[in-house]
């Protein structure tokens, strides 16, 4: 039976001054929480620093939205939001305004009394009127609270499927296969690169000129086997022949927040590396006490018969490069279910996966002379999703 309803909650704008120790206390409270379904492994950030919105600094414009209650003056409830701009369709031709909710946290004391419900109302209505068309948010499958609240009270559609996949460092990273070329771009070729091939993609940010430059983005290396001879013009972005490459960027996450695996009671962990000697167990309870820091691998594309050799090379350099990252324990990447390159992750990462659904909601008339794009994501068709490191 659902709990009474939070009778009066007031909606209000964060205050830094006044609410920062509330929310850091509130973030603490939730973050303890194991998933309602209590499968699988979650994976909680912890927001580090001073600055409550450090997810989201990134973003022109945002906003953290408090719920209080008017009589206590308790905060029960908090979500952040910022306005997004993506192409979508394969030709990238057609720019839209997304608003996209971050993080929606709700006190275990107050939950299932409407407080969250409200908070998605107020963020929606914050978002159009700064010129959202849609809305977006994302919340993890066995979470079956939030996928209730936005399929069946604010009536948001599947827009796509994602998993998340998570390596420790330990053990250190084996050496680099003989053979492979990693050649690091500039920005500028990053950017020409990203813009002729990501069109394969459904959706992706307008501003990856602005993520590709800055300081969090650790680089962008294109990978080939030194045998192909691959020939790739800068100006344009294209490789010529028929040759298998692999293109992937890093972000530096580890002074922003960090990660914190749980296991539940069900779950059995698998050997990280099979050459090991620790006990993989061990290992598998260490991950769970400690938050750490991590390197994210976003802009993964591919093309070629051998991907998925370069693919699990690419991998291996990532993990060499997070072992010279200050307070790096793993690495981390997030690929859509109809995403060619999701089979080619290493088969020992897949021990620490999750899976995200994203879900969409038009919260206003668009006004395009392309009618399909509106079918395309009120009907929830969106594939691929270039995923954005800055909502990290």
């Amino acid at each position: 039976m659902e709990e009474e309803k939070v009778k009066h909650v007031l909606i209000r704008e964060y205050d830094e001054e006044s609410d920062f120790k509330m929310v850091m206390e509130l973030e603490k409270s939730c973050k303890t929480i194991a998933s309602p379904s209590n499968e699988g492994m979650s994976i909680l950030s912890s927001m580090m620093g001073d600055d409550p919105l450090c997810r989201i600094r990134l973003y022109p414009l945002h906003i953290l939205l408090i719920a209080e209650l008017p009589s206590s003056g308790e905060i029960v409830g908090i979500v952040r939001g910022c306005i997004k701009y993506v192409k979508i369709g394969l030709e990238g031709s057609t720019r839209v305004t997304f608003g996209s909710i971050l993080g929606l946290r709700v006190s275990p004391t107050h939950r299932r009394k409407g407080v969250g419900l409200k908070l998605v109302e107020s963020i929606e209505e914050w978002m159009n009127k700064n010129g959202a068309s849609y809305t977006i948010a994302a919340t993890e499958e066995n979470n079956a609270a939030s996928t209730n609240l936005f399929t069946l009270r604010r009536n948001y559609i599947k827009l796509s499927s994602l998993s998340i996949f998570v390596q420790r460092l330990n053990p250190p990273g084996k050496d680099l296969p003989e053979g492979i070329n990693f050649e690091k771009l500039t920005s500028d070729q990053a950017i020409s690169f990203y813009h002729t091939h990501v069109g394969a993609k459904d959706m992706y940010p307008t501003d990856i000129d602005m993520i590709l430059k800055e300081k969090l983005s650790l680089g962008t290396w294109l990978c080939y086997f030194k045998e192909d001879n691959v020939k790739i013009n800068y100006n344009n972005g294209r490789i010529t022949g028929e040759y298998s490459w692999a293109i992937f960027s890093i972000w530096n996450t580890c002074e922003a927040y960090k990660l914190q695996v749980k296991r539940s009671n069900n779950y059995h962990s698998s050997p990280i590396n099979n050459d090991d000697d620790e006990n993989p167990k061990k290992m598998a309870c260490d991950s769970i006490e400690k938050p750490f820091g991590f390197l994210f691998l976003f802009g993964l594309l591919g093309e070629g018969d051998r991907l998925g050799e370069l693919v699990k090379s690419l991998w291996r350099f990532a993990l060499k490069m997070a072992e010279n990252v200050k307070d790096c324990k793993a690495i981390m990447t997030e690929l859509s279910f109809s995403d060619p390159l999701l089979h080619h992750v290493p088969k020992e990462v897949s021990t620490a996966s999750i899976e995200d659904l994203w879900y969409a909601k038009k919260i206003e008339k668009f006004s395009s002379e392309d009618d399909n794009l509106d079918d395309l994501v009120v009907k929830g068709e969106v594939g691929n999703v270039f995923v954005d490191p800055r909502d990290f």
